[in-house]
């Protein structure tokens, strides 16, 4: 048993990184930033215009009652 005291405090101090680094993961999620609209549920969007690489413009409301899929991504 004396060969394990010394490696009781590695494993603690391991499980307490791990949890904080899940804390610190996890933290972000459901917290609404300040500087993004809140979503709401069962109301219309906002309107926005979006120009099409041919350089037509978009509007939202324009396509009012039909199906509008947005797909943002990055790649940074």
């Amino acid at each position: 048993m004396t060969h394990l005291k010394g490696r009781m405090p590695v494993r603690q101090v391991l499980c307490v990184l791990v949890v904080a680094g899940l804390v610190w993961v996890a933290g972000p999620v459901g917290r609404a930033d300040a500087r993004s609209p809140q979503v709401a549920v069962e109301k219309p969007a906002p309107d926005f215009t979006l120009t099409l690489l041919s350089g037509e413009k978009v509007r939202l409301a324009d396509l009012r009652g039909k199906v509008v899929l947005l797909n943002f991504w990055a790649s940074w």
